[in-house]
């Protein structure tokens, strides 16, 4: 079973990887659009790439952004769907609960996630260490503290 899943995982995350890659901004874009403010944390570079897009396009940035939004909207719910169809497929195929799948599939996908953002953690903290902004010792208690749960949401125990 955790070989069929794994493969199962490893489809649906390529399918995820394609889906919800932002691509860069396009070269020779105007120095304007290419440094737009960032209307939401964590938003950022959609939003430089519908500045940038909308000037090369010579479109409205708003309606842009919008179209692009509509885009990732529905690739969210592709993926979802797909994800469901992974699922049941197993779940018939080896004969368990799909429920019982599907926990599985989120629950891997929950620790993949967090690898990630631990990772991501790591490399912001040792460009501050080398940077001389923290030390060693303050980006080992920022690390443990997440990874304590104690903030960011990391696992509580």
């Amino acid at each position: 079973m955790a070989t069929a899943l794994a493969l199962g995982l490893g489809l649906g995350a390529t399918t995820m990887a394609s889906a919800t890659s932002t691509p860069t901004p396009v070269p020779g874009a105007s120095t304007e659009a290419a440094h737009a403010p960032k209307a939401k944390a964590g938003n950022g570079k959609a939003e430089q790439l519908a500045a940038a897009l909308a000037a090369k396009l010579g479109v409205d940035k708003a309606k842009m952004s919008e179209a692009m939004k509509t885009f990732r909207d529905a690739s969210k719910a592709d993926r979802t769907a797909k994800e469901a169809a992974l699922a049941k497929s197993l779940a018939s195929s080896l004969g368990i609960d799909e429920t019982k799948v599907s926990a599985a599939i989120a629950e891997l996908r929950s620790a993949n996630k967090k690898t990630k953002h631990l990772t991501a953690l790591k490399t912001r903290l040792d460009k501050a260490v080398a940077s001389g902004t923290l030390t060693q010792a303050e980006a080992d208690a920022v690390t443990k503290a997440i990874e304590k749960g104690v903030i960011g949401g990391g696992a509580k125990k």
